[in-house]
């Protein structure tokens, strides 16, 4: 009697130790969500890394972490805009919970693929006007995010550009022809032009041979200088960009601090990689079941100024002290 109930016992035992993983399994597999990231950089791009980490830390830091209860897919646009619809495709046949994506051009490869599921974007300059939400408070529809500075703010690249510069009569912007928020940043540059005093001409970047020509065409008459619009193509040819404006003493002014980390001469703008800090915020939300379209769209509040000092003397630059003074941080 004994035996058997021991028996009994071993195999109402095993029934539950089978049970239990089992249950354990079906409740991992209900908690498992998906979380696609559309970076338009390059998948090798230590910008897009401190991006991608900050986006990961943001949200483990939630609860969320990537194999565990969320499953993270990560596609890459390489700067080549013609491919943001394809990619956008890939991403909303997966079926993710929330999709994270940077700039205009992707965000809208993705409105245009799918008008529900849930986009946070960060970095996208002028979303109502551009259409990509109906407003700031309420942006209605599936999208919401962290927008890029106004194109307003693209005047000051000229004012710093001239203040460290002051005998620039000349000076050529990028430009990506595939994103029309080119055409209001140039508008905004070429209406502080006129007081400076300043010769304005646009150029493309949409491949290194044609940056390459346009810079050194450019760089054959004297008193020249270069600003840096924010594109995915800037970005992707930056080094080139920064060796250009070496070689041909071109002083250069750029969207971003990690340009001048990597050796340009001075920077105004946001911190690139808060705004994906506070996206895992909004993806958190929006798990949990929050609309998009009742998340407000958040415009950045705080600009960094930043100056290479090296880079400045090797251009032969004094900075002012007052534009030192203002420098949130100089790179020595």
């Amino acid at each position: 009697m004994r035996i058997c109930l021991r028996r009994r016992e071993f195999i109402a035992g095993l029934g539950g130790a089978a049970a239990l993983p089992l249950a354990a399994r079906a409740q991992q597999r209900a908690r498992m969500r998906r979380i696609a990231v559309f970076l338009p950089s390059a998948a090798n791009d230590p910008e897009s890394m401190s991006r991608v980490a900050a986006l990961l830390q943001g949200l483990q830091e939630l609860g969320w972490t990537n194999g565990r209860n969320v499953r993270i897919e990560f596609r890459w646009g390489a700067g080549e805009g013609d491919q943001y619809r394809k990619i956008a495709s890939e991403l909303i046949a997966l079926a993710p919970d929330v999709v994270v994506a940077l700039g205009t051009l992707a965000v809208a490869a993705l409105q245009r693929t799918s008008r529900t599921v849930p986009i946070v974007f960060v970095q996208v300059t002028d979303p109502v006007g551009g259409g990509i939400v109906e407003s700031l408070a309420r942006p209605g529809g599936n999208t919401t995010g962290f927008a890029a500075p106004e194109y307003l703010t693209s005047g000051k690249y000229l004012e710093l550009l001239k203040e460290i510069a002051p005998r620039l009569t000349r000076v050529a912007v990028t430009r990506d022809p595939g994103n029309s928020a080119g055409t209001a940043q140039f508008a905004a540059i070429q209406s502080a032009a006129s007081s400076l005093r300043v010769e304005l001409r646009p150029f493309d970047v949409r491949d290194a041979d044609e940056i390459e020509r346009s810079v050194t065409a450019f760089a054959r008459q004297p008193n020249g200088g270069l600003i840096v619009t924010p594109s995915a193509p800037a970005q992707l040819h930056r080094e080139l960009i920064i060796k250009l404006a070496a070689q041909y003493h071109l002083p250069t002014v750029y969207p971003y601090r990690f340009y001048v980390a990597d050796g340009g001469l001075i920077s105004y703008g946001i911190d690139t990689v808060d705004g994906f800090r506070a996206a895992a915020g909004y993806v958190d939300r929006i798990l949990k079941g929050e609309k998009p379209g009742d998340l407000p769209v958040q415009a950045p509040t705080k600009y960094e100024l930043v100056i290479n000092l090296k880079t400045a003397k090797a251009l032969g630059l004094d900075v002012p002290a007052t534009l030192f003074a203002r420098a949130d941080e100089v790179i020595e």
